[in-house]
């Protein structure tokens, strides 16, 4: 429904780049070119600053692109509720979630909702929280899955359930026999730990200084920004390391690994993130219902 030239405007504007604007619209650069050039003849003003191989947006391209994406957003809302009213249930659902939740946690959820769904288009971006959290309040996600409780003056947080962190190493590890293992017991072993910045990585940081331990005392061999590549260094049995709950079953099950509660209980909290005042398709709405109980399932 929207004017075609105001899209090409929008993606030119986003991506500051005629490039990679066509690329994201399957259009060749000169057809992009051409869009822009008719859309400045209308306004009989230069809406982009040419120069040095870089664009940017004129003070009148920032007064059309505050008034593109209110009418874009408009306009992909009246698509939506129009198929609403005639019983649809399709469209797209940008997902953010972070590392651990994204590989161990949603690929059921989405593989269910699809099922339910088919006519729902998913597609899932994986990142840490703080950069998930910022691009829901930036509109280029419908809805993110973090591992913390946010807090954002332009965002509805809900928490939906917690996931538990454990300590796992080889069946054969001198900690193997512990029914529970407290912070400091850790110090005596070699320790394999997630990458600095990591969601992970930040909360055994502060469960150790809460228990009175110092990270950096830990017998630390080696930072990994994978949950499955720390895994596989923990199942050469070169150390242990502390990992969710939800990533831990595939090893559980094949007898690999074994994990031990760590006392007190280390729990982290789950939370789906979207805009508060933002208009919410019935698509969206009834992901994060469902997601929420399929969460809510996999914390109890």
């Amino acid at each position: 429904m929207a004017d075609r030239r105001l899209q090409v405007f929008h993606a030119v504007a986003k991506h500051l780049s005629f490039t990679k604007a066509g690329e994201a619209l399957h259009m060749t650069q000169p057809a992009v070119t051409f869009q822009i050039k008719q859309l400045e003849e209308r306004f009989n003003t230069r809406l982009f600053e040419r120069g040095g191989g870089r664009i940017s947006l004129t003070a009148a391209g920032e007064l059309v692109l505050d008034y593109a994406e209110r009418i874009l957003g408009l306009s992909n809302e009246l698509d939506i509720r129009v198929a609403e009213m005639t019983g649809q249930m399709s469209g797209s659902l940008l997902v953010g979630a972070s590392t651990t939740i994204a590989e161990f946690m949603l690929p059921p959820i989405l593989g269910e909702f699809n099922v339910r769904y088919p006519q729902v288009r998913a597609r899932l971006t994986v990142a840490n929280s703080e950069a998930i959290t910022s691009a829901v309040a930036a509109h280029t996600l419908d809805i993110g899955l973090v591992e913390s409780q946010e807090s954002h003056p332009s965002l509805q947080c809900e928490v939906c359930g917690d996931d538990e962190l454990q300590v796992v190493c080889t069946p054969n590890h001198p900690l193997a026999k512990r029914g529970e293992i407290d912070a400091r017991s850790l110090l005596a072993h070699d320790f394999i730990a997630r990458e600095p910045g990591s969601g992970t990585r930040e909360v055994t940081d502060d469960y150790f200084r809460a228990c009175g331990v110092e990270p950096g005392k830990l017998k630390t061999l080696m930072e990994l920004s994978s949950p499955e590549a720390l895994k596989g260094v923990v199942a050469t049995g070169l150390g242990c390391s502390i990992v969710s709950r939800a990533s831990f079953e595939k090893e559980r099950q094949l007898g690999s690994l074994i994990a031990i509660p760590l006392r007190p209980r280390l729990k982290r909290t789950l939370s789906l993130v979207y805009p508060k005042e933002r208009f919410r398709s019935k698509v969206v709405l009834t992901f994060v219902e469902f997601a929420k109980a399929k969460l809510h399932e996999l914390s109890v």
